[in-house]
């Protein structure tokens, strides 16, 4: 169960928030391994490695349009107006993201302003496996298509799930290939004779996709964000239902055994209930020992007041924050870092995951103090421009001179005085 950790010392606080860690130095040596052999030698390492490590041989790697036909058919009539219903959300809330275009005046006759371009090839990767994640399409798929993403390519490992192709269907994104793991991040970053080659690449996996994007991120490729195991923090008070926290925390250890969940509390008898709630729920999870693992991870805090528990909370920077408490609105406004919050009782973090709007693509490992989630803005560039005219550069020219005469760069100074001078 989790450890119950009272009024810890601030000086302890760096040593008691750290997340599990696991030695990668080998891990590190086989996905580079496998990256520069998918470099070379393309599809033949991606169906070498398909083998390999999912035991399946494949000819083909795209998934054709009969199978995308026959995937429909098996899912549930209820199934896909739940999927619809949180496509509809999803496309509310990221529809509202997109930037009018503004042109300021900073000076007479200077003209600036900024517009989104989408990047023009993406690539998305859904793991399979125990929880085949078509809900990630949907946080993915739908921003790519609003942004206007050109080419959008879809990876999953080959025991394809019916929902996700169907999700992808939903959405709109006909190239999809059933490559997992390392050869598929290998293959959409360096492109094979079947697998176009894109700019950035998209969506959460185990510790060998992870590191397989942060090794081609070294080269150049552009990625969502570094990602580690998923984690929940709760803060709860007295005004809390225990039985929802439980919940809570339960639905975030099912996801790995490498899952962090942190309980936060200034009252004792709140932890104490929590804990006896979680006993009686974690029987019933099909996941049980994967929860179990995952709560040995995890700690319950007692702190002294309101004001030690936001200082915690922004010291762990949880990719989830649960606010179980009276006036969860004013304690929000406090939180600087974390990847999503969910405000009150009625709020679990599952609804983020799946049909609130909000993306669930979010920093982990403490990187929500500098990163945010994934939003439309993931899947675009912001380009910069300005126009002068004879007058503008005649306004700011002698600014420019100065300035650029003063770092010693002769060119610069000359590329506004030979314009503030000319005559026609």
């Amino acid at each position: 169960m989790m450890q119950v950790i009272r009024y810890p010392d601030r000086n302890s606080w760096e040593e008691l928030l750290k997340r599990p860690v696991f030695d990668n130095s080998s891990l590190e040596k086989t996905v580079t391994n496998v990256l520069q052999d998918v470099k070379q030698n393309g599809d033949a390492a991606v169906k070498k490695y398909t083998e390999q490590f999912d035991k399946v041989n494949l000819e083909n790697f795209k998934v054709s349009k009969e199978e995308f036909a026959a995937a429909s058919k098996l899912v549930s009539a209820e199934l896909k107006k739940a999927i619809q219903q949180a496509k509809n959300n999803i496309t509310k809330f990221h529809e509202a993201q997109k930037e009018k275009v503004k042109i300021i005046e900073t000076t007479k006759g200077v003209k600036c302003w900024r517009k989104s371009v989408a990047i023009d090839k993406v690539g998305l990767y859904i793991p399979g496996g125990s929880a085949p994640l078509f809900s990630t399409i949907l946080m993915l798929g739908i921003p790519a298509k609003l942004a206007g993403c050109k080419e959008i390519i879809l990876c999953t490992p080959p025991d394809v799930n019916p929902a996700i192709l169907y999700t992808a269907q939903l959405v709109g994104i006909k190239k999809v290939f059933k490559i997992g793991g390392v050869q598929a991040i290998g293959a959409m970053a360096y492109g094979t004779e079947t697998v176009s080659k894109v700019y950035k690449i998209f969506g959460p996996g185990n510790q060998y996709v992870t590191c397989a994007k942060q090794l081609i991120n070294k080269e150049g490729i552009a990625i969502d964000m570094p990602a580690g195991p998923s984690e929940v923090a709760v803060w709860a008070d007295k005004t809390c239902v225990p039985a929802f926290v439980a919940a809570d925390l339960l639905s975030q250890a099912e996801h790995g055994a490498d899952s962090q969940v942190i309980l936060i509390s200034t009252d004792e008898n709140v932890i104490q209930r929590v804990q006896t709630e979680i006993n009686l729920q974690v029987n019933a999870l099909s996941r049980k020992e994967i929860a179990l693992k995952a709560l040995a991870n995890s700690k319950a805090i007692l702190v002294k007041n309101t004001k030690e528990a936001i200082e915690i909370i922004n010291e762990y920077a949880p990719e989830h924050l649960i606010i179980s408490c009276k006036n969860e609105d004013a304690l929000a406004a406090k939180i600087t870092n974390a990847g999503s919050i969910f405000l009150g009782n009625y709020s679990p973090e599952s609804a983020g995951d799946y049909a609130s709007g909000t993306n669930h693509t979010l920093p982990t490992n403490g990187y929500a103090k500098s990163y945010s989630g994934v939003s439309l803005d993931s899947f675009v560039k912001k380009i910069t421009f300005q126009k002068l005219t004879k007058q503008g550069i005649k306004n700011i020219g002698k600014t420019v001179e100065l300035m650029a005469a003063a770092e010693g760069l002769d060119a610069h100074a000359r590329a506004a005085s030979i314009r503030s001078k000319y005559k026609k």
